[in-house]
């Protein structure tokens, strides 16, 4: 495998730009379980090897999730996973599907029975950023440890 480019050399504005926002929404995080399910999720139905592999690791540093890892494709099927990542990984589907379905009202009701409005908007903005990585990855050729 080859890189197609290096889009952290050809525009080093648009990387900052884009580490700015992951660094602002991984600081309103307490839950870093969460945060890395939310983010291996939308990183499996976007097809980002690059995505998957990292974060997937940054997961099993917080501890033994490797069912996590292992099942969360098929998380609806799957106990061990708590009702608010429940809600959470709904959400995450939904908004990075958004053209397939919006985000229905009945959904945006149970999300807002686990989370704040801010931390609602909070949600979003993650999903958002991590989409916004994995069409990055995803375009430029990025694959498991092409940048050691």
């Amino acid at each position: 495998m080859s890189l197609r480019m290096n889009y952290r050399a050809a525009n080093t504005g648009a990387f900052k730009a884009l580490m700015a926002m992951e660094q602002f929404v991984s600081g309103q995080f307490e839950d870093k379980v969460l945060y890395e399910l939310l983010k291996i999720r939308v990183s499996q139905i976007n097809g980002c090897a690059f995505c998957l592999d990292m974060h997937a690791k940054d997961l099993m540093k917080l501890g033994d999730y490797a069912d996590h890892i292992l099942l969360l494709s098929v998380w609806r099927e799957a106990p061990l996973f708590t009702e608010k990542e429940r809600v959470m990984l709904e959400l995450a589907e939904a908004v990075t599907r958004i053209s397939e379905q919006g985000v229905p009202l009945e959904l945006y009701n149970k999300v807002r029975k686990y989370f704040s409005e801010a931390e609602l908007v909070d949600l979003v903005m993650a999903i958002n950023t991590i989409n916004n990585w994995n069409r990055i990855a995803i375009t430029t050729g990025m694959y498991p440890g092409c940048f050691n």
